[in-house]
């Protein structure tokens, strides 16, 4: 079991955050704590109206994901990534992709190297040991939402190929309850459950801004 980062600390040895997907629900969360533990961001919107108010070190960018130069800018000057856009309704097939792709790009350019993306459990991970019910949670995304799975194996197979210091943070069903404060770090199928709240795996996304246990891994969080 693991504890989120007690209330008031900071992490200090990366502070400027690329963040996309900062409107999303567990997006908001992210960029809340970050802002709250004094953390510069610099945060891709397309509808800036999506954020109220306005916090001391946030910067915010207009624009899309999909769009080379609006990721080039929120990239700039950060030094770390954290990467939590995906499908919506309506979306392209291969948003998730293209837009990593994208981003890759930028850091790159900017010399930015580690990178924290979010999926979900139904992509799978070498050391997962899924159970009944786990494939038939598979079974079914693949059948009713299968463009979304191929699109998180795209955006997987983008960092795999960059060179990059990456991690893939998947969470199960996600719940609108008040966080614990702690959650499980496991495999699907090892040490874990169905379900976590946005604000635990919020917290956990932003210790793997620092913390380099799962580098080139994909981690299962889960309450």
């Amino acid at each position: 079991m693991r504890s989120a980062l007690p209330l008031g600390a900071k992490i200090v040895l990366m502070t400027v955050i690329a963040l996309f997907g900062a409107t999303g629900k567990t997006g908001r969360r992210v960029l809340r704590r970050a802002l709250d533990q004094g953390l510069t961001v610099r945060a891709l919107v397309r509808d800036p109206s999506n954020l109220t108010g306005s916090a001391p070190g946030l910067t915010v960018i207009h624009g899309d994901i999909l769009d080379a130069s609006a990721v080039d800018e929120a990239v700039a000057g950060a030094d770390v990534v954290l990467s939590l856009f995906g499908q919506v309704k309506g979306s392209p097939p291969s948003l998730q992709t293209d837009g990593t792709a994208l981003i890759v790009a930028a850091m790159k350019r900017h010399g930015v190297t580690r990178i924290v993306t979010l999926s979900g459990g139904g992509l799978p991970a070498p050391r997962d040991r899924p159970g009944v019910p786990d494939k038939i949670i598979r079974f079914l995304l693949k059948t009713l939402s299968g463009h979304v799975l191929e699109d998180a194996q795209g955006h997987r197979a983008v960092l795999e190929a960059s060179g990059l210091d990456w991690t893939v943070v998947r969470g199960p069903r996600l719940t609108e309850k008040p966080g614990t404060g702690s959650y499980r770090v496991g495999w699907v199928g090892v040490n874990a459950s169905t379900q976590i709240s946005r604000d635990d795996l919020a917290d956990f996304i932003l210790t793997q801004i620092d913390d380099r246990t799962f580098s080139g891994q994909l981690p299962f969080v889960s309450a």
